[in-house]
């Protein structure tokens, strides 16, 4: 399931490379993938899942696989530890479905650790750093201030809510709201709106890359609407 490196290196000098396996880290979101599951299913009445389908378990996991992707192309640009990022990114959002939104985090953590030290032989460094990429992904603060691994786990959890992904998860809450499409365009403006704040955050060369392409697809989808639909209310809050 992983297997150390066999460098030689000199006495007294920490080895910190590592190596999951496909299979290892296929094993690791099915679990994940279940306890989502799990985690909706032990509510009563779906709880949250009632409502908007952003808050259930197949959402859910399709956001952490989004990330996992997000995260390990930002990893291998920035040079970071690929299977710290990765292993980070597939457990980040495993307790959000059971735990309030301000401990999730450190609940996925725990989720994480109890997995990783029960199901292969994993070093114990590996382990505190899948983790603190995981406690950290939460963080509001300066990203110069967490590690690399951190950093790129939380630009690929904001790059998520940008784009195209992000416009037409809007749009759907459109339906839940009761709007009409004559409202599309101040709706894609808060994509817009939220995809500036996150390009302002990432610090990383490569995250940038992908927050300007993405904000691009959405500037396209907004004027595209505004064209077609003869009634569409205009009014929006970004400056194109």
């Amino acid at each position: 399931m992983m297997s150390l490196s066999s460098e030689v290196v000199p006495v007294g000098v920490e080895i910190k490379e590592t190596e999951v396996s496909d299979e290892a880290f296929e094993e690791m979101k099915v679990f994940v993938r279940d306890y989502l599951a799990a985690s909706v299913e032990s509510e009563e009445d779906g709880g949250r899942m009632r409502w908007y389908p952003w808050h259930s378990a197949d959402y859910r996991f399709n956001h952490i696989l989004n990330v996992v992707e997000l995260a390990t192309e930002i990893a291998e640009s920035e040079g970071a530890d690929l299977d710290v990022v990765r292993v980070a990114a597939v457990f980040h959002d495993v307790a959000k479905l059971e735990a309030e939104q301000d401990v999730h985090a450190e609940a996925g953590a725990r989720v994480a650790r109890e997995y990783l030290t029960s199901r292969g032989d994993y070093p114990e460094w590996f382990v505190e750093e899948v983790c603190g990429a995981v406690v950290d992904h939460s963080y509001t603060g300066d990203l110069d201030d967490v590690s690399l691994e951190s950093r790129c786990l939380i630009e690929a959890d904001v790059l998520d809510k940008v784009g195209a992904n992000g416009a037409v998860l809007m749009l759907l809450r459109m339906g839940y709201e009761s709007r009409t499409h004559m409202d599309a365009a101040k709706m894609v403006d808060r994509v817009l709106e939220r995809a500036h704040d996150h390009t302002e955050r990432v610090v990383s060369d490569s995250a940038e890359s992908i927050a300007h392409q993405r904000i691009k697809r959405v500037k396209w989808l907004r004027e595209w609407l505004e064209e077609e639909v003869s009634r569409m209310d205009a009014d929006g809050v970004t400056d194109r």
